[in-house]
């Protein structure tokens, strides 16, 4: 284990580390075996750069796989600020740039590494990824909702930041707020995937522009998504086909990646208002893991480190993707990072 959290704990980066290359990191895996086939992906090595950036005590494995993450998150920018996502072994993009949730995530991973790391040069490449990223705008609601997370970073780095305030006011204009109905205020006919993000964003973007109304909203929509997907004191995630009023529950197939991004954004709740009652969000996102799910059984391997890809009726998919490990080492992150670590 390489990688210490603020309470002293190691993460388990043994599985993560396994996916990983001097060129990036594998998206999915058969059992723990990276498919090599499958490539590798801007979204992972975001979430990736997101983790190690906020790792309190560096170390040589973690600034390793730091710097490979920035480099691949470059690598993939055009010179508008569109990004490629999806990258073979062999390291050739398939995709078309394009300003899809993988651009906006790549922007949080920029922001994050630029305000919380130390080595002068991986900070000045993030600020250059950062600064390029933000020429671009999308029309995808989580997409500026990520964009919206980084922007507000580099805003930690500067106030007066303009490009940053400008991506904020924009991303405000295209978040959707709330739906027309009482017991269903969601902004969308369905809950999707990677819900809370959107929240998550109207609290930020409330903080940083001083809009009191947005950032109430956004922790009133929070509460409801947290209650919406907690039954008799444990998460029900949103399965991968989606939620919509009425639908039966439990829903699976349960994807790890919810419970990672509704943890990042009650540590957001949490920084905003002080409200310790966002502890207990977070710790339940970390127990959806230890086996307080709807199946009652784990969804991490504590041999290999991974994260198992999916919460089914009777069991766990086995698959250990970069995606499910690094959810699970978030939300590991998060609950033992300061403030949470004084309760």
């Amino acid at each position: 284990m390489d990688g210490t959290t603020a309470r002293g704990r190691p993460l388990p980066l043994e599985h993560l580390l396994h996916l990983t290359t001097p060129d990036g990191l594998y998206e999915h895996a058969l059992g723990t075996a990276p498919r090599v086939a499958n490539g590798m992906c801007v979204d992972d090595v975001a979430r990736a750069l997101v983790v190690m950036a906020r790792m309190p005590a560096p170390t040589p494995t973690t600034r390793t796989m730091t710097t490979t993450c920035l480099r691949f998150l470059r690598d993939g920018q055009r010179s508008d600020g569109l990004m490629h996502n999806r990258r073979t072994a062999g390291r050739t993009w398939v995709d078309a740039a394009s300003t899809g949730d993988h651009w906006g995530r790549a922007l949080w991973a920029f922001g994050t590494a630029a305000a919380h790391l130390a080595d002068e040069d991986v900070t000045a490449d993030a600020l250059r990824g950062a600064d390029l990223a933000m020429r671009a705008r999308s029309r995808y609601p989580r997409a500026m909702a990520y964009a919206a997370l980084g922007a507000a970073q580099m805003r930690r780095i500067s106030r007066d930041d303009v490009m940053a305030s400008r991506l904020l006011l924009d991303a405000r204009a295209v978040l959707p707020r709330f739906g027309s109905g009482e017991s269903w205020p969601w902004p969308e006919a369905r809950l999707t995937y990677a819900n809370a993000v959107i929240p998550q964003a109207m609290v930020v973007i409330g903080v940083e522009l001083g809009d009191d109304d947005l950032l109430k909203n956004g922790l009133r929509l929070l509460r409801w998504l947290v209650d919406e997907q907690t039954v008799d004191g444990h998460l029900s995630l949103v399965p991968a086909g989606g939620r919509g009023p009425g639908d039966a529950r439990p829903g699976f197939d349960q994807q790890p990646i919810e419970a990672a991004v509704l943890a990042e954004a009650a540590s957001t709740a949490y920084l905003a208002t002080g409200d310790g009652g966002w502890h207990a969000v977070v710790d339940r996102c970390v127990a959806w893991f230890e086996g307080d799910n709807d199946s009652r059984v784990p969804m991490r391997d504590l041999e290999t480190g991974g994260g198992y890809d999916g919460l089914e009726p009777a069991g766990v998919n086995r698959n250990q993707g970069a995606e499910s490990t690094l959810a699970w080492l978030a939300c590991l992150q998060l609950a033992q990072a300061q403030p949470f670590a004084a309760r």
